[in-house]
């Protein structure tokens, strides 16, 4: 919706209209007479058939769509069904000015002129022209919702018959409809649409054919029946072959619709734990250049991973120290996601073997400890707490020499809840094992932290 900007049109005969297709200004005179606004001839639009259209729900429903700004109201900054315009010549929505003057204030909202006349006069013409301007664009909008869903059940019926270039054509037409209009969604669903280009993807089915394919099935809200039957073998194994090897959007596409699969479910994990879905995953995480690409995928990797059995797998293709190294240059909804699949792997012993062999786990855990978020903090310290307990005098020795001590006292003194903290603690007397107390201060460079 956008933002009524005050100006200093005054009576509705000098009131003006930007019509945004041409960017033309025009006073509301001129745009009832040319029929640019109520019909044509300046009479209002003639809605044909039984339909009666309500503004008020056509307002809801176009809520999205840019409204000219001689529509909206000035308090509200909604458009108006009832406008009345005051003595000043200004123009409001009648229970919103009502209201102002209710409280008490006897000036006009938009130009703060006392008002020497508190009585509202309906403003009939204003309100023909938008109820005018609301239908018509209603009207389009219905017209080529109606078209479109034509245009899905006539490239569905193509589909069943044709094959080769003309099927990957075809699927791109649909795909194009589908990404653009949400009306062609539910046209898809309820002509069995899904079932239809689920169909196309098997073990016999070109890159060309199954790219478009997921690329509109990744578009739809897919039910239980449909889910259940994408997780065929020979459909994941298509999916994980163009996750290899497909384009960068197939690949996100594909690692989409295979988290929309496995969402809320139980799954075969044996299924999809299959070295080629991981090592395309993580070459996947690996390419900074495509930072969808990155999120996607460390999604899919720590849902993955949230089942025990895919663990072992995913530590023996070196996600580890790959996904250390990541840390640093990842934004925050990654970091997180990174940290959730590397705690994951830590309950494992080659999991905490891989994190202790690792060079810049220490560094790079302490590093994000009290730095983005009490979540992040919390995976950090476990991740630490379970690598330092593996093997206490080598890497307390590297956290102490990464800052660790410092880093565990701000923890302890700050807001994080008592779990936390106590962990705090806890691996901080690790830490301090293997020294005297001022030995370990002196080491730690505490003395500031703790005065």
């Amino acid at each position: 919706m956008p933002m009524y900007v005050p100006n200093s049109h005054k009576r509705l005969g000098n009131m003006k209209l930007d019509v945004s297709s041409g960017g033309q200004v025009l006073d509301l005179e001129t745009a009832v007479k040319d029929g640019i606004l109520g019909g044509s001839g300046g009479g209002l639009i003639s809605v044909s058939g039984a339909e009666k259209l309500d503004l008020k729900k056509i307002i809801e429903e176009l809520e999205s769509m840019e409204v000219p700004s001689v529509f909206i109201c000035p308090i509200s900054l909604d458009p108006m069904q009832d406008p009345v315009t005051l003595c000043t010549g200004q123009t409001y929505e009648r229970s919103n000015i009502l209201k102002w003057l209710s409280l008490g204030h006897y000036t006009c909202p938009t130009t703060m002129q006392e008002l020497w006349d508190d009585a509202v006069t309906p403003n009939k013409t204003l309100q023909q022209l938008i109820f005018s301007w609301f239908s018509q664009m209603y009207l389009a909008v219905k017209k080529r919702s109606e078209d479109v869903q034509g245009r899905v059940i006539e490239v569905l019926e193509t589909l069943k018959k044709v094959k080769g270039q003309a099927r990957v054509q075809s699927l791109r037409e649909l795909r194009q409809i589908v990404t653009e209009h949400a009306t062609a969604k539910k046209a898809v669903l309820d002509n069995g649409g899904v079932a239809l280009v689920s169909s196309l993807l098997g073990p016999f089915t070109t890159h060309a054919v199954g790219s478009e394919a997921i690329g509109i099935l990744v578009n739809l809200d897919l039910d239980f029946t449909s889910r259940t039957n994408l997780l065929q073998p020979a459909k994941i194994s298509l999916m994980v072959d163009m996750l290899n090897e497909g384009s960068i959007e197939t690949k996100i596409n594909c690692t989409r619709l295979i988290a929309m699969l496995i969402e809320g479910k139980d799954f075969d994990s044996e299924n999809l734990s299959s070295l080629s879905l991981l090592v395309g995953l993580l070459r996947l995480v690996k390419d900074r250049r495509h930072p969808n690409g990155v999120v996607v995928g460390l999604g899919l990797l720590k849902t993955l991973c949230s089942f025990e059995s895919v663990r072992n797998s995913v530590v023996s293709i070196g996600a580890i120290p790959h996904l250390v190294d990541l840390l640093p240059s990842l934004n925050n909804e990654c970091l997180e996601f990174a940290l959730c699949i590397l705690e994951f792997l830590s309950t494992i012993s080659e999991g905490r073997l891989a994190l202790k062999d690792c060079a810049n786990t220490m560094p790079n855990m302490v590093k994000l400890l009290m730095k983005v978020s009490e979540r992040c903090t919390q995976l950090a310290l476990s991740i630490l707490w379970v690598v330092c307990q593996l093997a206490p005098e080598e890497c307390a020795a590297l956290a102490v020499e990464a800052g660790l001590a410092a880093k565990l006292l701000l923890v302890i003194q700050s807001g994080y809840n008592p779990e936390l903290k106590q962990r705090s603690a806890e691996l901080l007397k690790l830490c301090s094992l293997n020294y005297t107390a001022t030995i370990f201060i002196s080491k730690c460079k505490l003395t500031r932290t703790i005065q």
